[in-house]
């Protein structure tokens, strides 16, 4: 019987409250290998989608035939496209899903004009629409416990994708999104955000302009030991951010005031396909796509997988292969059912589980880590690779998660040869990203 079937129910079947899943054992410390053969990481965000919605049914990982809606009612989980409408996805809706532990509340996630989900919350994309993901899956290796550091949307997400924290001060962290447009310092004055404190109490319009000095990211440990690093992310137009760009980086004082803006955040996203042919890789890159090629729902689109293909074959094809490891993953559920309750580590979270892939020449064939991870093990391995100190060393701020969370080098195999690489396919090649215009819009606005 594979995990899949044996899991085939609601939320019921769950992580325990830390560390990894029965019967796995902890990762071990840093090999030598990570550091000889890892010169480079590259994080793909891609939008808004849970573990059952983008690999309901694949082979060895822990996924859902069927879930609960908040009346009890059994709802077999139906297969649908990239292209479908879009849900609500706030700190109030994961939540709700939650429902502590039971993750039985889909059904009531919000999607305007008076409505809720429904049964359409139960849904998973058909493989044939995302095949290049689970090639890729089934090339490399598939993690099916990686949960976001807190409930909520992108914002959060994203700040955690590069700081590790949300945390602001007096017990309160940051939630949900800026009440205005861009998400950062280029807000207009006085635009509020929103905070919860440790009883998960929100203040809708209670928190800090969102231009924040209260903690560290990992620019500061790059800068501080040379390690050179890169934000692709697009440019946006409308809702007064002509000319400005949807990076997280955006909300980090100490980025968008200072050499690192001009520097190293870089847009259109597409730049980073040229880059890697030119050679020009830095020690660690984060890459968002343009809106029109999320996989966020409502959009309309669906050219994400092959975008995400279009970058990863970009590195593959390139001599920067053998040095590099590329971890895909997406920002948050997006509204869309998943079976397994998240671990409740602090008052933030963690959130519902999100896909998450690892691809190097030294990654497991064919693996599904059923190990526990967070955003914080991806800051991780970034700090294992380039031997450095975890955030809190720098003595800014609170509540990060990158020494906690559980490493990822189970993932890898330093004992076999760099695997030769071969591209994926996908039904938009590469060219069709670097001619096509960018949309200006931003990938996500909850």
């Amino acid at each position: 019987m594979t995990l899949a079937t044996a899991c085939g129910g609601g939320g019921s079947a769950g992580l325990p409250g830390g560390g990894t899943l029965p019967g796995q054992p902890k990762p071990t410390p840093p090999p030598h290998g990570l550091r000889r053969h890892v010169k480079h990481i590259v994080v793909i965000v891609q939008e808004n989608r849970s573990f059952d919605d983008l690999f309901h049914g694949f082979p060895g990982a822990r996924s859902a035939r069927y879930g609960y809606m908040h009346d009890g009612t059994r709802v077999k989980l139906t297969p649908t496209t990239l292209t479908g409408p879009d849900i609500s996805h706030v700190w109030r809706d994961a939540v709700n899903d939650w429902d502590h532990g039971k993750m039985d509340r889909f059904d009531e996630n919000p999607m305007g004009r008076g409505r809720t989900a429904g049964r359409y919350a139960y849904r998973y994309v058909a493989p044939r629409y995302v095949k290049p993901y689970w090639s890729m899956a089934k090339e490399y290796v598939l993690a099916d416990a990686m949960f976001p550091t807190m409930f909520g949307g992108s914002f959060t997400a994203h700040l955690d994708l590069i700081a590790g924290t949300t945390n602001l001060h007096g017990g309160t962290a940051e939630v949900d999104v800026p009440l205005a447009l861009p998400w950062g310092c280029d807000a207009p004055r006085g635009t509020p955000t929103s905070v919860i404190d440790t009883s998960r109490n929100e203040r809708w319009g209670g928190g800090p302009f969102p231009c924040f000095t209260q903690f560290a990211t990992m620019a500061d440990l790059f800068d501080a030991a040379g390690v050179t690093w890169a934000y692709y992310a697009p440019a946006v137009d409308g809702h007064n951010v002509a000319g400005k760009v949807w990076s997280e980086f955006d909300a980090i004082a100490g980025v968008r005031q200072g050499s690192d803006w001009t520097r190293d955040v870089i847009s259109p996203p597409s730049s980073v396909l040229r880059d890697v042919a030119a050679g020009n890789l830095r020690d660690v890159t984060w890459v968002v796509p343009d809106a029109q090629d999320s996989d966020h729902a409502g959009e309309g689109a669906d050219t994400g997988p092959s975008w995400v293909s279009a970058v990863v074959n970009a590195v593959g094809e390139s001599p920067l292969w053998n040095s590099t490891a590329i971890v895909v993953l997406w920002d948050d559920w997006g509204g869309w059912y998943d079976s397994v309750p998240p671990p409740q580590l602090d008052f933030r979270g963690l959130g519902v589980r999100v896909p998450c892939i690892v691809i190097s020449p030294y990654a497991r064939h064919g693996h599904v880590s059923h190990t526990q991870y967070e955003f914080g093990s991806i800051l991780q391995l970034m700090e294992e690779t380039f031997g450095l100190a975890s955030l809190a060393s720098l003595r800014v701020g609170s509540g990060y998660t990158d020494a906690r969370a559980n490493s990822m080098l189970d993932v890898f195999d330093f004992t076999q040869n760099p695997r030769p690489f071969q591209p994926f396919a996908a039904p938009y090649a590469r060219g069709y990203f670097l001619s096509k215009r960018a949309s200006r819009r931003p990938p996500d606005q909850e």
